[in-house]
């Protein structure tokens, strides 16, 4: 094993700097690190009471985005808005339209909902789940041309 490389190949390495962090990773990293109330009661029912087998992540940096939960075998994104949300509507559409344009669907709640009606959301997010359809594999000898 005393192959030795030509001084003529170069060597690509990565372009970027990995000591720096992206912006988005570090504020998603805080926000899982401190969740809200009403983040934490979802999440702990997401993990503990769903019946369906889905993978859910926390505080997902999606483009410019960080969504509260995030499945990306269902396409499913799952947003708790607080009070603030009712001042900045044609913010949160914009990132919905966003969110829908790579492919997911978006269900919002409002902090209360999942705070006074946990069993209601999850009702609402066991339907979505269900709706979701998994793709079917080709039969033996389809697909090929």
């Amino acid at each position: 094993m005393d192959e030795k490389r030509s001084s003529d190949t170069s060597r690509t390495w990565a372009l970027q700097d990995r000591s720096v962090q992206p912006l988005n990773r570090i504020r998603a990293r805080a926000m899982r690190i401190s969740p809200t109330e009403a983040e934490r009661k979802l999440w702990w029912n997401l993990r503990h009471r769903l019946s369906s087998p889905s993978h859910f992540r926390r505080q997902v940096h999606l483009g410019h985005y960080i969504v509260d939960f995030a499945s990306h075998g269902l396409k499913l994104i799952i947003e708790i808005d607080g009070g603030q949300h009712a001042a900045q509507t044609k913010q949160d559409a914009a990132r919905t339209r966003f969110l829908e344009n790579e492919g997911y669907r978006v269900l919002r709640f409002w902090n209360n909902e999942v705070l006074a009606n946990i069993d209601g959301v999850l009702e609402v997010i066991q339907s979505a789940i269900l709706a979701t359809p998994t793709p079917t594999p080709p039969h033996k000898g389809e697909g090929k041309e």
